[in-house]
């Protein structure tokens, strides 16, 4: 897939590229970021640039992961990055995020992840998005709750971070849930509502 740009009201979300290296390495500093997320710790300069000047752009070239750098409307500032990876499963992604420290508390990921929602279930014909994260991670549990996400519960064992498996929550969204149509026809089971 060519590289695309998102906009909301206060964000674009665009691929990461070279330019983005020094932002996202001092981001990644945040103990937090390393600490919740599969990023390396330490993170080093060069794991930025490998990340933004490498693995983004190849995920977009070969259609297995779409990063987006998510920067401020006014001014350019990185706020942080959504991640949309594909998964096995036809029509299944995956969503990861991580928020930069000063720009934390004002909705800016909540209001990132609900455009690469949309755009995964309009452009990538997604039929279910899954956010999931180490049990513990509040913060990326209330994002994902924010941005719509239905909670389905625990996976044991289902995360590899940092030399250990972990446990993780797992929560989906799906087209109906902004209302959108999905691509393919989905049949609840008998007691399960299709939307929230």
């Amino acid at each position: 897939m060519e590289p695309i740009t998102l906009s909301t009201e206060r964000l674009l979300l665009r691929p990461f590229g070279p330019q983005d290296a020094e932002d996202t390495h001092a981001a990644c500093q945040d103990p937090g970021i390393r600490r919740w997320t599969v990023v390396p710790s330490p993170y080093t300069r060069a794991d930025a640039e490998l990340f933004t000047g490498k693995l983004s752009p190849q995920g977009w070239a070969d259609d297995t992961m779409y990063n987006f750098a998510v920067v401020l409307r006014e001014g350019g500032a990185l706020v942080g990055a959504v991640g949309v990876n594909s998964r096995v499963l036809t029509g299944t992604y995956e969503v990861g995020f991580w928020t930069a420290r000063e720009h934390r508390g004002r909705g800016y990921t909540t209001e990132a992840v609900r455009e690469a929602a949309r755009w995964s279930f309009t452009d990538l014909a997604a039929d279910r998005l899954e956010w999931r994260a180490e049990v513990g991670n509040v913060p990326s549990r209330a994002v994902a709750l924010k941005a719509g996400f239905r909670m389905e519960g625990d996976q044991r064992s289902a995360l590899f971070n940092k030399g250990t498996r972990r446990d993780v929550w797992i929560g989906a969204l799906i087209p109906a849930d902004l209302g959108l149509a999905g691509t393919h026809p989905y049949l609840p089971a008998p007691g399960v509502s299709a939307t929230p």
